[in-house]
């Protein structure tokens, strides 16, 4: 069996599966994932993984695929409603704070300074290690798997860090207008 002949047969219900996944992720277009579950096959062919499996074993496959591909995608994409206040490089400066380490505004306070004055919020040991990792630019994957946690657990542990700094908020709009 040839590429050509496997794709023109289960083309149709693969592009159904891209249309009915991209109704959930509006950042891609149909036809981004239907060339991305492609080049999956493609690579999966060119291995040898597709000569004796049935088309829906092949499609499944495809359709697993680009739901993990989505997800990987839409763990690294920033998206920036037009309601949320943002920094002059167009990041939402409440996540920044909770995240991505010091914001523009504080460019002539000591990084340490602004990490002193966020623990002094009464941050947990456990909030203290995620908002330190967060500051290193690591995921929450991989902040996970460095502390042997969950990223759901990150994620609930990066909100209540969100809460706790909600003051600094205030000061940080402050300073910011100045």
């Amino acid at each position: 069996m040839s590429f050509e002949v496997l794709v023109k047969r289960i083309s149709p219900t693969l592009k159904r599966i891209t249309y009915k996944l991209n109704g959930h992720f509006s950042f891609f277009n149909d036809e981004d994932l239907f060339q991305e579950a492609l080049v999956h096959l493609w690579v999966d062919f060119r291995a040898g993984k597709l000569d004796d499996k049935t088309d829906s074993y092949i499609l499944q496959g495809c359709y697993f695929y680009l739901k993990n591909y989505l997800r990987k995608t839409q763990d690294k994409l920033r998206l920036v409603s037009i309601d949320t206040l943002v920094n002059e490089d167009g990041l939402d400066l409440e996540e920044t704070l909770a995240t991505e380490g010091p914001l523009p505004a504080y460019a002539n306070l000591d990084e340490g300074l602004l990490f002193e004055r966020i623990q002094g919020l009464g941050l947990t040991p456990r909030e203290n290690d995620i908002l330190s990792f967060s500051m290193k630019g690591l995921t929450v994957r991989e902040i996970g798997k460095r502390l042997g946690i969950s990223h759901v657990m990150v994620i609930k542990l990066r909100g209540k860090i969100k809460d706790k700094c909600s003051g600094l908020k205030e000061e940080i709009k402050n300073s910011y207008q100045e």
